[in-house]
C-alpha cells in the first residue's frame, strides 16, 4: 500500500493527513497526538473515523496542519482522515456519511462592515 494523503478544511484551518500502514501512531505537526491536543475531546474528534471504521492500530499517521484555531484544526484533520478512510474502502462511506464526517463545514467568520464596531455589532446611537 502506498501513502494515502488527503485533505481537509474547517474555518481557515487546513489539514494534510499522510496514511501509512503501522501500528497506529498519530503524529501531528512533528508532535504526538497527546502533546498536540491535550483535551480528550480533541482527541476523540481526531481518533473518530478510525473507531468508527475500527482502524485505531492498523495505519500510521502524519499530519501537517495550520490556520485557524485548535478546533478548526482538530475538525480538519477529522474531515481529512475521513476522507482517507473511504479512498481505503468504499464501505467505510455508509460509516461515516450518517455520522456527517464527510460534510466540509462552510460556515466562515463574517466579515466586518465598515461604520460598525464589528461584523453585526453597531456603533452606540446617539440620537443628540
Amino acid at each position: 500500500m502506498d501513502t494515502i494523503h488527503k485533505i481537509g478544511r474547517r474555518k481557515t484551518a487546513v489539514a494534510r493527513v499522510y496514511l501509512t500502514e503501522g501500528k497506529g501512531m498519530i503524529v501531528i505537526n512533528k508532535r504526538p497526538l497527546d502533546h498536540y491536543f491535550t483535551t480528550s475531546t480533541l482527541r476523540y474528534k481526531v481518533k473518530q473515523p478510525l473507531m468508527l471504521t475500527e482502524n485505531e492500530t492498523t495505519f500510521d499517521i502524519n499530519v501537517n496542519v495550520f490556520g485557524g484555531g485548535i478546533t478548526g484544526q482538530a475538525e480538519a484533520i477529522r474531515l481529512a482522515l475521513s476522507r482517507a478512510m473511504c479512498t481505503l474502502n468504499d464501505e467505510n462511506r455508509g460509516i461515516l456519511k450518517p455520522e456527517g464526517l464527510l460534510t466540509r463545514d462552510p460556515r466562515m467568520v463574517e466579515r466586518k462592515k465598515f461604520g460598525q464596531k464589528k461584523a453585526r455589532k453597531k456603533f452606540q446611537f446617539s440620537k443628540r
